[in-house]
């Protein structure tokens, strides 16, 4: 049953990126929000408390191109120490605000208010000590509440309007107080009013100085987060800057894919003044990954003769995939397929399909179907003439079919919406429409065996997507749908960056399934980047998933070998979130619905967690991977690795 929903508005324009405009926000002589350029921002990994260390990283970082440095203040002694790194780099020239992130201690913000020139504050944490208990508030007692949190936060912002401070109210997914989880659940209502608590004490005071961030490591929560924020603020008239990031991304291809979809679905409505992107590696290295994402979004396109639509066919606030009649493996209850190209090759081999997830045996005889194999392959006018895996199927030019394939199971032709009457209503084909297709949606539903592929480039198919599936709603048009992006991007990083960040909002959406990626790059690399974008959006999983968290300064083992020693033992295990926390501040909460935790509690001391609980506590470091991997048997959920 198809239902259009009149949606609250969270960004200027559906169909065509305008950036949000938001109030100034002053950050030193930093200037954010409004019409000033998106900034890029990371945080060092040093111990605070090691002035030279965290002095060198920071420089590193901003010659890089950082243009806010975040270190950590977990105590007084810290906060204090902020003000002898701020010295030292002043004496060297270096001028770029600092950031002092808090947690748990008041007093550290406090005193960091007066040093440098902002402050994060994390609502769950501040005026909190998070138990994971659920607890019955009455009206009143929900009220005696706030006021608690009033009376203990207003000192800080006081502080910050004498000393001209800015803030963040940072929200994080995984470290909602008990409070807001009683009432709320652990949804993304429940982490914008956790902000709104706070920010309304801001506004009380008179202090308008602060920006929002709505941090999760589930990119659905965090989109659906930051667009209930923004519909909000929308709603009440005053528009705060946003901070946008993907906590806990992870390391390498899949934190570059996971914080491109997140940063990306949101950069692509607008929305976002500074973000940052979380990798498990040096922070200076997630700078210039920062910078080329936010190279895709320096360019406004026009509109192209869409007209905006009052009401839609999906709730941008929650997830719920688009209704489809199957056919064969796609569409309907089926995860979303998986499309490879090999079409340039002239003469296809065996060896060609082992880039998408295909090892022939010789010896055997056989083929082995990785977890990442490709559901079909596109050959365009080439032949096969090798018998292929009985779960490959294979997608050829219309004359192509109907020459050598047209009685072959597991083939299928490609056509264009203009040749649809052509086709017999019994024939499974593949349908390509683009935005210049013109549609006869009466003929479209009299061929049920079509799927339709959403043809588009780089800053056309996120608003392509969003005007087909409001009109395939309207005409009640019920075909699975493949999205092609059309690419010749060359650069590897540049790739996963670029197509995560436009893909990756339409299945967020629930529109979209499947996905077939073009470009100049390898087809491992295209096939990767694909099984990365369904992974990132929660769609289709397809491997491990790694919570890892990026390192600071409170971080008590090394995370980027650690990561790397939990995923050499654990890759194989499909499906499972294993988050991987440096602090206990980053601990149980951060790791929000990861299946189990690796936590550094003390030096050389590494809590295990089964989800949200510690089973294993000070476990000594030299023994944890094996005691995770212990842990992990168990519960019944360890498979051992194909040889």
């Amino acid at each position: 049953m198809i239902r259009f929903i009149q949606t609250q508005p969270y960004c200027v324009d559906l169909f065509e990126r305008k950036r949000l405009n938001t109030l100034e926000v002053s950050i030193g002589k930093l200037n954010l929000g409004s019409n000033n350029p998106i900034r890029v921002q990371s945080m060092t990994t040093t111990d605070t408390l090691d002035i030279e260390g965290s002095v060198n990283q920071s420089i590193r970082m901003i010659d890089a191109g950082c243009e806010l440095v975040r270190l950590t203040a977990p105590s007084k002694k810290e906060a204090e120490i902020l003000g002898e790194i701020k010295a030292k780099l002043n004496d060297l020239g270096y001028t770029t605000p600092l950031v002092a992130d808090i947690h748990f201690t008041p007093n550290a913000a406090e005193i960091a208010a007066k040093i440098v020139e902002k402050v994060r504050v994390n609502p769950g944490n501040y005026a909190d000590k998070k138990k994971f208990e659920e607890i019955n508030f009455t009206d009143e007692s929900y009220l005696d509440e706030l006021n608690r949190i009033e009376e203990k936060f207003t000192p800080l912002v006081e502080l910050c309007k004498t000393h001209n401070t800015a803030m963040r109210i940072g929200t994080n997914h995984g470290s909602l107080s008990d409070r807001i989880l009683s009432r709320y659940g652990d949804t993304p209502e429940g982490m914008v009013e956790s902000a709104y608590e706070f920010m309304r004490i801001c506004e009380k005071n008179n202090y308008f100085n602060f920006v929002i961030s709505m941090k999760a490591s589930n990119t659905l929560v965090m989109v659906q987060a930051y667009r209930l924020l923004c519909a909000k603020m929308i709603e009440n008239g005053k528009i705060y800057p946003v901070h946008l990031g993907v906590t806990e991304a992870g390391d390498g291809e899949d934190g570059r894919i996971k914080s491109a979809v997140g940063i990306g679905a949101l950069l692509e409505d607008g929305i976002g003044d500074t973000i940052r992107v979380s990798l498990t590696e040096e922070p200076e290295k997630e700078i210039p990954v920062a910078q080329k994402l936010m190279n895709k979004f320096s360019d406004n396109k026009p509109k192209s003769n869409i007209i905006a639509s009052e009401s839609l066919p999906y709730s941008p606030f929650e997830y719920e995939r688009r209704e489809t009649e199957p056919i064969h493996i796609i569409g309907g209850k089926n995860v979303p397929v998986v499309i490879a190209d090999i079409a340039e090759i002239t003469t296809i081999k065996p060896s060609h399909l082992f880039g998408f997830g295909y090892a022939y045996s010789v010896p055997l005889d056989k083929w082995n179907i990785l977890d990442q194999a490709a559901d079909y392959v596109f050959i365009g006018n080439q032949k096969i003439d090798f018998e292929i895996p009985g779960t490959l199927g294979v997608i050829c030019g219309f004359e192509n079919w109907n020459s050598n394939y047209k009685t072959k199971q597991g083939f299928y032709p490609l056509i264009k919406i203009e040749q649809l009457s052509e086709l017999n209503k019994a024939t499974k084909a593949f349908v390509s429409i683009n935005h210049l297709s013109k549609i006869d949606y009466n003929l479209l539903r009299e061929k049920p065996n079509c799927t339709l592929i959403i043809e588009g480039e780089i800053n056309q198919l996120t608003h392509l997507n969003r005007v087909y599936h409001i009109n395939f709603a309207k005409n009640k048009v019920l075909n699975p749908v493949v999205f092609k992006l059309n690419t010749t991007i060359n650069e590897d990083e540049l790739f996963q960056l670029y197509t995560s960040s436009e893909i990756g909002v339409s299945f967020i959406d629930g529109f979209g399934d499947g996905l077939w990626l073009t470009g100049n790059v390898s087809v491992q690399l295209k096939n990767a980047t694909s099984f990365g974008i369904l992974q990132a959006t929660r769609t289709r999983i397809s491997k491990t998933e790694y919570i890892s968290c990026p390192s600071c300064g409170r971080t008590l083992f090394d995370l980027q070998e650690t990561t790397a020693k939990i995923r050499k033992e654990t890759s194989h295990l499909k499906g499972l979130k294993i988050g991987i926390m440096g602090c206990i501040v980053n601990g149980p909460g951060e790791m929000a619905d990861a299946d189990y935790g690796y936590v550094g509690t003390g030096v050389g001391k590494i809590h295990l967690y089964k989800e949200k609980t510690v089973v294993k506590k000070n476990v000594p470091e030299n023994e944890a991977v094996k005691e995770l991997i212990n842990l992990i048997k168990e519960n019944g959920d360890w498979i051992d690795p194909k040889i």
